[in-house]
């Protein structure tokens, strides 16, 4: 029994590839390793002590990564129908671009405005990261999409 799921475990090991991505579009690219970067650097945000010089710098970068994805994301068109032109590329999911656009400036205003408003940047944040981050990030992994072929291959 602990042979079969060994042996399943290495089967799974060896189909997960990132070469899927490296396929992908530039745009592609930029967007999932985007977001890989800014899910690691989010929960080093939510476990690290707050407000001090490491966490206000991996904010900023974090909020950069965040609209980096979003700027991104706007650009990722169907590939079922590559010669849509630009308005038509939207689809459900761009919901979550919306969405976490308004995060970042609701956050951003909280830091910006300082004082007893500071500590409420934490709720459009923590947002974007359920919200944009893991949430959308598992529709990335649904079949037919490149993170699920790099993930689980084919």
């Amino acid at each position: 029994m602990a042979i079969k799921a060994l042996r399943e475990a290495l089967k799974a090991e060896e189909s997960m590839s990132l070469q899927p991505l490296l396929e992908a579009s530039w745009v592609i690219q930029v967007h999932a390793f985007s977001a890989m970067a800014a899910f690691v650097l989010g929960v080093i945000q939510f476990t690290a002590p707050k407000g001090t010089l490491p966490h206000k710098t991996l904010g900023a970068v974090w909020v950069l990564l965040m609209t980096l994805i979003v700027i991104s994301s706007i650009f990722i068109r169907p590939s079922v129908y590559p010669g849509l032109p630009l308005i038509q590329w939207f689809g459900p999911i761009h919901i979550f671009t919306v969405v976490t656009t308004v995060g970042i400036v609701g956050g951003l205003i909280y830091l910006i405005k300082g004082g007893p408003t500071l500590k409420k940047h934490k709720g459009p944040f923590m947002g974007i990261f359920i919200g944009g981050l893991i949430i959308a990030g598992a529709f990335a992994f649904l079949p037919g999409r490149i993170m699920h072929a790099v993930a689980l291959g084919g």
